[in-house]
């Protein structure tokens, strides 16, 4: 039976919003018709969310069109930003993602832009440990769908879900698969069901789920 284990990314796997910021602000800095620079709190409050709505977010002001212009240019520099500088991992990534692998199969989802994901696997160098991601800025779909998009396509009869925020575990609801809380990470989920406190926990939390998890084909 193929089991699977997808990650959020922001939260979750890493922490680049020290990085984002400063790409951002290097491209808005400039602009006659920015709104603000955008601050290492704003970003925190901003991440896991869909680009279309950080972009409304952060340019409150601006015609849908420009919004979406500038946010363009901004993911474009954050994406060479983070495949060049990287993030900061959460401790044990590494090793623990090598642990995981001998069992499962491991994916990505995250609401991001196209190339995010990629910058992070070229810095790190772990696109091996990932057999296929998605993001919104590919299918323009809510997590949810690209969660079950990411289940059906590589035939998974069992998967989790491992996020940090109150919408991941909506996702997970509305995806009908289990949700395990990263509560390192940047949200607040109140009273999940499962937890970890620190990455390397995750091994022993997912065999639990998946020992009492039935088959997709059995829900």
């Amino acid at each position: 039976m193929k089991k699977g284990i997808i990650f959020d990314m922001d939260g979750t796997l890493w922490d680049s919003a020290e990085g984002v910021v400063k790409a951002w602000n290097e491209v808005i800095g400039p602009l006659p018709d920015k709104d603000h620079l955008v601050t290492l709190d704003e970003m925190y409050s901003l991440m896991g969310k869909p680009m279309d709505e950080i972009a409304a977010l952060v340019f409150p002001n601006l015609e849908k069109e420009r919004r979406e212009e500038v946010m363009d240019v901004c993911c474009e520099r954050e994406n060479v930003y983070l495949a060049e500088k990287g993030g900061v991992l959460y401790p044990k990534l590494e090793e623990t993602l090598q642990a995981l692998q001998k069992e499962y199969e491991l994916f990505i989802v995250s609401n991001c832009q196209v190339g995010y994901i990629e910058a992070f696997l070229e810095h790190y160098g772990f696109g091996h440990f990932f057999r296929d991601t998605e993001n919104f800025g590919n299918t323009g779909k809510l997590k949810d769908e690209n969660i079950r998009l990411v289940i059906e396509r590589n035939g998974l009869k069992q998967a989790v879900y491992v996020g940090d925020t109150k919408g991941d575990y909506q996702s997970c609801i509305q995806a009908g698969i289990p949700f395990i809380y990263a509560s390192y990470g940047f949200g607040d989920v109140k009273d999940p069901k499962y937890s970890i406190g620190q990455f390397a926990d995750l091994p022993d939390v997912v065999h639990c789920v998946m020992k009492n998890l039935s088959g997709f084909d059995k829900q």
